[in-house]
């Protein structure tokens, strides 16, 4: 993955306020993921379909040995899922002691930003994706949405207490 900077040279008081996110783009969007919370990127080539699983729940994957759930991100924010392709790529994530594959469209760069910058969720955005954003940061030609990891992945904890 390539580091952009997208502030101005910055003073040494305002490099450690930054925070990096791994940026990844479904359905032409840019996402952001705090780098903090990603494991890894990998291309997912073969994966195993859950029977009765949620529509979110694309497949278990072996991943160096450990079993991971393959969420997709494209279900989660209530679009369609692309047709199988050769190429897909997962985002690799830890919640709860649980493994997760985020499956994206595309992985991006690493952007640092300040985190003072973020501005909230705009009012016309989907509900449904407000609830995964923690907020927004407009870059010189694009919106970044922040993804709030705990609430992507807080699904599996809503089913347990049923």
């Amino acid at each position: 993955m390539k580091m952009l900077d997208t502030n101005a040279p910055a003073t040494a008081k305002t490099v450690s306020r930054q925070m990096e996110f791994v940026t990844v783009t479904v359905a032409g969007q840019l996402l952001g993921l705090p780098i903090n919370r990603v494991h890894d990127v990998f291309v997912v080539s073969e994966m195993t379909t859950v029977p009765l699983a949620p529509p979110e729940i694309a497949g278990l994957l072996n991943l160096r040995g450990r079993v991971v759930t393959a969420v997709s991100l494209r279900r989660r924010l209530g679009l369609e899922d692309l047709r199988d392709s050769e190429r897909r790529m997962a985002v690799g994530l830890e919640n709860h002691g649980e493994a997760y594959g985020l499956l994206v469209d595309e992985v991006g760069e690493v952007l640092k930003l300040d985190p003072d910058e973020m501005q909230p969720n705009p009012v016309h955005m989907d509900r449904g994706w407000v609830g995964l954003s923690q907020g927004v940061h407009q870059l010189r030609d694009k919106l970044l949405i922040v993804l709030d990891v705990d609430a992507v992945l807080a699904f599996e904890s809503g089913r347990e207490a049923a």
